[in-house]
C-alpha cells in the first residue's frame, strides 16, 4: 500500500491482565488501515497470557509469543522488532493506549515533514490512573518540546521526554542495532542515540494515554535496598557515560551536567553510594571538557 506504509506495533505485556485487552483494542481500532500487531508476554505471573490468548482467538492475524522466562523489556522488544515487517515501529506497553488517530497522524507527519533526516515523530499524551481517569496532559505550552535536532534537549532534560506517543523508522532501529540489551530500561538510551544522528518532529496533538500505576517502572528508581532500583540506576549511569562519549560541544557537556545533577538525587535517595561515586567521577570528566 503505497500511501499507507506498514506500521508494526509491538505490545509488551508483563502482569498486565487488567489492561492488555484495552491496549490491544486501541491498536486494532486505529483509523490507519495498514497495521501489523505483534504481542509478547514476558513470563507474567498473573493471568495475562490466558487473557491475551483468548483475545487472539478472534484476531488470528496477530502474532503472539510468550517467554518461558523473564527476559526484560529490551530483549523481548528486540526479538519482535527483528521480526517486524513494518517501515515504522511503535513500542506500546500493555497498560498504555493509542488514541484512534494516533498512527494516522504519525505516518502523515513522516510523509509531510520538512526534516530530511527524520528518525522519530512523537506527540503529546495524557496521563491516566489505574481506572482510566484523566490525570493531566504530559506537555503544556510552558514545556513544549522541540523538533529538529533535539540532542541537547534530550541529554540535558531541559524538557522531559516520554516515548509512549512516539513512532520510529525501522531502518533507524536497525542502524542503532536496536535496544541495548544490557540496560534495564530502554527509552532514554534510545532517544539519546537516535537524536545524535537523526531529527525528531513533535506533534502537539494528544496521541496516546500513559497509565500511571503504583508499581510503574518510574517508581522503582528511588527504592532503598531494592535490586530492581539498583539495576535501573546502573543503567542510567551507563547511559550517561555513553552520552559523554557522544557529546561534541561544550554546550552539550553543559547540558549533560544538568542531567547528572538530576540523577544524583535518585542515587542518593536509593542510597546507591557506589554508583554515586562513579557519577561524581563522570561529573568531573564532563567539567574538564568545559574548561
Amino acid at each position: 500500500m503505497q500511501n499507507f506504509p506498514l506500521v508494526s506495533v509491538i505490545c509488551l505485556s508483563y502482569n498486565h491482565e487488567a489492561y492488555v485487552v484495552e491496549a490491544l483494542n486501541s491498536v486494532i481500532n486505529q483509523t490507519y488501515p495498514n497495521i501489523e500487531l505483534l504481542i509478547a508476554d514476558d513470563c507474567s505471573d498473573d493471568n495475562s497470557i490466558e487473557v491475551i490468548k483468548d483475545w487472539v482467538k478472534n484476531h488470528p492475524e496477530v502474532h503472539f509469543s510468550s517467554n518461558e522466562k523473564n527476559l526484560g523489556n529490551t530483549k523481548t522488544f528486540n526479538q519482535l522488532a527483528k521480526k517486524a515487517k513494518g517501515e515504522f515501529i511503535i513500542d506500546l506497553a500493555a497498560d498504555d493506549l493509542l488514541v484512534p488517530n494516533c498512527i494516522e497522524k504519525q505516518v502523515t507527519t513522516f510523509q509531510n515533514s520538512k526534516y530530511k533526516n527524520l528518525g522519530i515523530v512523537y506527540g503529546n499524551l495524557i496521563e491516566i490512573d489505574e481506572n482510566g481517569n484523566f490525570l493531566n496532559n504530559y506537555y503544556n505550552e510552558e514545556d513544549r518540546p522541540e523538533s529538529g535536532d533535539i540532542y541537547r534537549m534530550v541529554v540535558g532534560r531541559t524538557t522531559k521526554i516520554c516515548s509512549v506517543s512516539s513512532m520510529i523508522k525501522k531502518s533507524v532501529l536497525e542502524k542503532l542495532e536496536y535496544y541495548d540489551e544490557d540496560l534495564a530500561y530502554e527509552d532514554l538510551d534510545l532517544w539519546i542515540r537516535t537524536s545524535r544522528d537523526f531529527e525528531f518532529e513533535y506533534i502537539s496533538e494528544i496521541l496516546a494515554k500513559k497509565r500511571i500505576v503504583s508499581d510503574s517502572l518510574s517508581s522503582h528508581f528511588l527504592i532503598e535496598n531494592n535490586l530492581r532500583a539498583k539495576k535501573l540506576n546502573e543503567s542510567t549511569l551507563r547511559i550517561l557515560v555513553k552520552a559523554y562519549h557522544l557529546n561534541k560541544t561544550k554546550d552539550e557537556h553543559k547540558a549533560l551536567l544538568g542531567r547528572i545533577r538530576f540523577e544524583m538525587y535518585k542515587f542518593i535517595k536509593a542510597k546507591h553510594f557506589k554508583l554515586l561515586f562513579k557519577l561524581l567521577l563522570l561529573e568531573i570528566k564532563v567539567r574538564l571538557k568545559n574548561i
